[in-house]
């Protein structure tokens, strides 16, 4: 956690770039608060992905390897990517979180590097899925309270619960719900995503803070990014800096 770059000690945002031009941009928009993703699903190969993250890393501190859409299919991929670039943040299925973290310890990485584990929500504030998985969510859902997916994940080393898609803010009781959960387990960080915007943010920001995550990452990706380029806005990044900081008062 110690590499996150947040922003009073409690947040950063989590964003995507077109390119290491873009990323660089954004990334300065943010005040340095942010950290940009590398999505498996974009990319054909582990090696192209590995290229893209190491381009982010010559001009910001911090990449996050990701899914793209919480694509299962995409978990070995991710691991495999994170295993070659040190990224300091990733996304992972909840399946496969604890693979993800030992993975990264055997090769001494572990302690620089947040993983996440992505759990869904059911409409029953206190209860998640956590069959996320590629074979996984293709069965039943495997609905727990959030306090059992939370323990789960305290005892095999994962450090920051991902709950997607919260919907903007139409899902808050639930996102507060698993934000406590996870803080009382002793995880640090929690991941709001699906639906954030500039106008919302905020809101979503201060129910995880007040449910007592001690760290907040908010992902913010489609509704910032111009359509027409593919390129994130650095105003629209600028403006979800300011949204937050109103939440420090």
């Amino acid at each position: 956690m110690k590499r996150l770059p947040l922003l009073n000690g409690r947040v950063a945002v989590n964003l995507l770039a077109r390119d290491a031009a873009n990323a660089r941009e954004v990334w300065e928009a943010t005040e340095g608060h942010a950290v940009i993703g590398v999505l498996l699903a974009d990319h054909p190969s582990v090696e192209a992905a590995v290229r893209q993250v190491r381009s982010f890393q010559e001009v910001i501190p911090v990449v996050s390897v990701g899914l793209g859409a919480g694509d299962p299919n995409q978990w070995q991929r991710v691991a495999d990517t994170a295993l070659q670039t040190d990224p300091g943040h990733v996304n992972q299925v909840f399946p496969a979180a604890g693979y993800t973290v030992g993975a990264l310890r055997a090769k001494g990485m572990a302690g620089g590097n947040v993983v996440n584990a992505l759990v869904s929500p059911t409409g029953i504030p206190g209860r998640v899925i956590i069959s996320t998985g590629p074979r996984s969510s293709q069965t039943p859902a495997a609905q727990v309270d959030c306090a059992t997916a939370a323990a789960m994940l305290a005892e095999v080393g994962v450090d920051s619960v991902k709950f997607f898609p919260i919907e903007g803010d139409a899902r808050l009781h639930e996102v507060a719900a698993m934000a406590k959960a996870a803080a009382e387990a002793g995880i640090p960080v929690f991941e709001p995503t699906g639906g954030i915007t500039v106008a919302n943010v905020a809101r979503v920001v201060e129910t995880c803070l007040n449910a007592g995550s001690p760290v907040v990452v908010p992902h913010i990706y489609s509704a910032i990014i111009d359509k027409e380029t593919g390129r994130t806005r650095p105003a629209d990044a600028a403006a979800l800096l300011a949204e937050i900081c109103r939440v420090f008062g």
